[in-house]
């Protein structure tokens, strides 16, 4: 399972990698740039469905659920994953 701190580190490369700014990417998603700046720098404690949801949904990202993994999965298996999505 996925950490908000991960999540905000995912999100900050998406956001840099479609070359938006904090600023930018808060506007589009209706928040504010301190809350875009906390994700990103994992200093959100706490960050509802929908703000997330709008976030991701700016930068094409998306959230996925199943089953909790008894393990995390190696290098090899997120590749693998990775590429059956593409």
């Amino acid at each position: 399972m996925m950490t908000l701190r991960e999540i905000g580190q995912d999100v900050g490369a998406a956001r840099k990698t479609a070359r938006l700014r904090q600023a930018d990417l808060a506007l589009r998603a209706g928040i504010s740039r301190a809350t875009v700046d906390a994700l990103e720098n994992g200093r959100a404690t706490d960050l509802g469905y929908s703000k997330l949801a709008r976030i991701l949904g700016v930068l094409g990202l998306e959230m996925r659920i199943g089953p909790a993994a008894a393990r995390r999965p190696t290098l090899d298996e997120l590749l693998k994953e990775r590429n059956a999505d593409d």
